[in-house]
Parts: structure tokens; sequence; C-alpha cells
């Protein structure tokens, strides 16, 4: 579990990046889910856009998708997620919580 100085770090770090992955109208696919772990594994911190299209609920979405992919949601805010899951090896870790 994140504590709150953390999840405000990474929020912080988050602002400076560009989404790598949109959803649309078909929602949660397994391949979103595929593509999101993949994206996870290889930066860690990711941001999500949930397009216009898709009438699902971000929070709900965002839930889902941290549940999937074994991450945890750092915030969401309007149709935007933003997920962070550590590397498993610790020599590998991209980011280093305060």
């Amino acid at each position: 579990m994140m504590t709150s100085k953390q999840r405000s770090y990474l929020k912080g770090l988050a602002m400076k990046t560009d989404p790598v992955l949109q959803i649309g109208k078909s929602s949660l696919t397994p391949e979103i889910t595929e593509a999101v772990r993949e994206a996870l594994d290889a930066r860690e911190l990711i941001k999500i856009h949930i397009l216009k299209n898709c009438v699902d609920d971000g929070n709900a979405m965002a839930a889902m998708l941290a549940e999937r992919t074994r991450s945890e949601v750092v915030q969401v805010i309007g149709r935007m997620i933003v997920l962070y899951k550590p590397a498993k090896e610790e020599k590998d870790r991209k980011i280093v919580l305060p």
C-alpha cells in the first residue's frame, strides 16, 4: 500500500508523461489488459486515456485494471487513469519512492 507522500510523488511524475494507451468503446478487453501489463513492466508508471466513446466509469475501470495487472491506482482524474507497479527486481526499478 502506498503512503500519501508516495502517491503525491507519483502524481508529480505522471504530470510530465503522456498517455501510453487509450481505452475506447470496446472498454476493457483482454488485449487492453495485456497492453497495460506490458506497459507497466516496461515503465512502472503509466497514464491511460479513456476516450469519450467509452461509457464505463473511470474509477471502476482503474480498479479493475489494477486488480488484473497487480498494480496500484495512483489517481483517476476525469478521463485519465494513472497506474503504478514497481519492477519485480529491485535493480530494475526506475522509480524510487520517497
